[in-house]
């Protein structure tokens, strides 16, 4: 039997990831910038990539690296992604 050390489960971490995603998303949207704009924006060449992180597809995530550069892309605080108010 694996024992599990974490203190978090794989349904948080989903939750989290899910929230950010949707956070991405509401943002671009709220700028009226494409997910290939975007994408290309901050040095993601395919917008496949980019729309499976978005829509939390086969497992991809934004990064914070990807975080970073859609904040300056978007002229947006970083933290805002973090934020429970959306």
């Amino acid at each position: 039997m694996k024992t599990d050390f974490s203190n978090s489960t794989e349904d948080e971490i989903k939750y989290f990831y899910e929230n950010i995603s949707k956070k991405v998303r509401y943002f671009r949207e709220k700028k009226n910038v494409t997910q290939l704009d975007l994408a290309l924006d901050i040095g993601i060449k395919s917008v496949a990539f980019y729309s499976n992180c978005e829509n939390n597809k086969y497992d991809k995530h934004f990064n914070l690296e990807h975080l970073y550069k859609i904040s300056k892309s978007l002229k947006i605080d970083i933290n805002d992604f973090f934020k429970n108010d959306i």
